[in-house]
């Protein structure tokens, strides 16, 4: 009997769509009891936003800016593969019924295909007072 769960093939499909394309996607993610919202972007633009965010630090800092933007032209050349990780930016995680972590900032987010358990498409956005979460399309 094997363990392996396989992939959504559908979320499979809309990760590939969006390493392939311009093609980003608002979705929310339940991953092993929290729920992730966000907007899924190209492995690409992940690698170059993460690079952007270390650009301008330390020596230690740039090296790792310059890896990413290096990672970034590799995920652009594997646009036909199988695909095992999901991007996002403008993340929230929601434990509960508490605030989002991060509640602030721009987060980019990498988790994998495999361990997540389900997902709609949308994301959840806190409303102008703050009080309840209402489901954006």
């Amino acid at each position: 009997m094997s363990s392996v769960v396989p992939k959504d093939s559908i979320l499979e499909y809309f990760v590939k769509a969006a390493n392939t394309g311009d093609f980003t996607l608002d979705i929310t993610l339940n991953v092993n009891g929290s729920v992730i919202s966000g907007t899924m972007i190209s492995a690409k633009k992940y690698f170059e936003e993460l690079s952007g965010k270390l650009e301008d630090g330390s020596k230690i800092a740039q090296k790792l800016s310059d890896d990413l933007s290096e990672a970034s032209e590799a995920a652009d050349s594997h646009d036909g593969g199988e695909a095992n990780f999901i991007h996002m930016k403008n993340t929230r995680v929601y434990c509960g019924d508490n605030k989002p972590t991060p509640s602030k900032g721009k987060i980019l987010w990498r988790g994998k295909i495999e361990q997540i358990d389900g997902f709609f498409l949308g994301r959840i956005s806190e409303s102008k007072n703050g009080n309840d979460n209402s489901k954006k399309s």
